[in-house]
């Protein structure tokens, strides 16, 4: 805190000289929180990983579909073999021995040291950027608005418009041509 701002008893802002609003895209449809709370069973079926998965969204306790590449199960599968992980285990188990799974927290540490490894400013990336990828690339693509609407499992198509950060006009043309 700043002497000015001390000396007024006021509080600096939480979200002084942080960069705001939308960040660009990673890769991930998840959630953060529903990311780290995945258990080995969700992505687990017989004896590998899935190619798809489906879990139930914490925030608005809708199930969402999501696809999981080839390269990613390796990893998964060697990572559940490594951490000898059970089937009812969390997918990433914290290290401490009060939380049963990785926190968010730690999950946004942990993309902020891989952004900053491939010489990129963290401050411009952030965990829910990753859910925005798969998305984006889709709409960028297709233009296919109810297919992105659907793979986030948002009700509202004006929510998936906001989301994607696209003109209005633009979204509302697109939508026009593709109702049935």
């Amino acid at each position: 805190m700043d002497t000015n701002t001390k000396a007024k008893g006021r509080v600096a802002p939480w979200n002084k000289g942080k960069l705001l609003g939308q960040k660009p895209p990673l890769n991930s449809k998840l959630r953060g929180c529903d990311l780290v709370g995945l258990r080995v069973h969700d992505v687990f079926h017989g004896s590998q990983v899935a190619a798809r998965a489906i879990v139930m969204q914490k925030k608005t306790q809708r199930p969402v579909q999501f696809e999981i590449t080839e390269q990613t199960r390796d990893a998964v599968a060697a990572w559940m073999t490594m951490a000898h992980l059970k089937p009812e285990q969390f997918l990433f188990p914290s290290c401490l021995s009060e939380s049963p799974h990785l926190s968010t927290r730690q999950y946004s540490r942990i993309v902020a040291s891989w952004v900053a490894s491939i010489g990129l400013d963290p401050a411009a990336y952030g965990t829910h950027s990753m859910r925005r990828t798969k998305p984006t690339l889709i709409y960028r693509r297709t233009k296919n608005l109810r297919a992105v609407q659907l793979l986030l499992g948002h009700t509202k198509l004006e929510s998936t418009v906001r989301y994607l950060g696209i003109e209005v006009d633009d979204a509302l043309e697109i939508a026009e041509q593709t109702e049935v």
